[in-house]
């Protein structure tokens, strides 16, 4: 392995802000993420936006967290109503991922939950009946971040099947694939045991 080659930094944030922007934009375009639809219910109505930047935080207490633009109608209903849920979509929901990011297609409305199969979970909340997996969450903390919102949420439930997860990278929906593992010729035994 070459030990020459050197990270690229091309925009300091002292020499052009504007640029440091734009370039981190563009490299975090290549950040394949999951995707995923918050959603919340209760006495303000039910709301729900398509979300990439969602993660565990902890098994200990089982808790996750999202980040929800400012602009979203979701960001009040979520903290009206203390709870939300994530589910996590599949390869087969790039049309439910559209619709709630505001980009329907032909037919639909912008956030028309009737593009795929709802179903409450415990707190109400609703998840895609057909979802890899579905995260009931009681509201733990909000921070305000520029023009975002990160909301940490405590998992009281937990569902989901199998299936292949949407990614998105690039401003595209891709799948993942399996890829074969590296195997360095010089240093016998590297890669995976099988």
């Amino acid at each position: 392995m070459s030990t020459s080659v050197k990270p690229a930094v091309t925009v300091g944030l002292k020499s052009n802000p504007e640029a440091l922007r734009n370039s981190f934009v563009e490299a975090m375009g290549r950040a394949a993420t999951g995707v995923t639809i918050v959603g919340t219910d209760g006495p303000s109505g039910r709301y729900a936006q398509t979300v990439s930047a969602m993660c565990s935080v902890t098994a200990d207490p089982t808790t996750l967290l999202v980040c929800v633009n400012r602009k979203s109608p979701l960001n009040e209903a979520i903290v009206k109503h203390g709870v939300f849920s994530v589910s996590l979509l599949g390869r087969q929901h790039d049309h439910v991922a559209d619709t709630f990011a505001g980009r329907p297609w032909p037919g639909k409305e912008r956030w028309d939950f009737t593009c795929g199969e709802w179903a409450p979970l415990p707190s109400g909340c609703p998840t895609l009946v057909d979802a890899l997996a579905s995260f009931d969450c009681i509201l733990r903390q909000v921070v305000e971040c520029g023009t975002h919102y990160i909301y940490f949420g405590n998992v009281t439930a937990v569902g989901g099947q199998p299936g292949e997860p949407l990614t998105y990278h690039a401003r595209t929906y891709g799948k993942p694939e399996p890829v074969e593992p590296s195997v360095f010729p010089d240093y016998p035994g590297s890669g995976p045991v099988r």
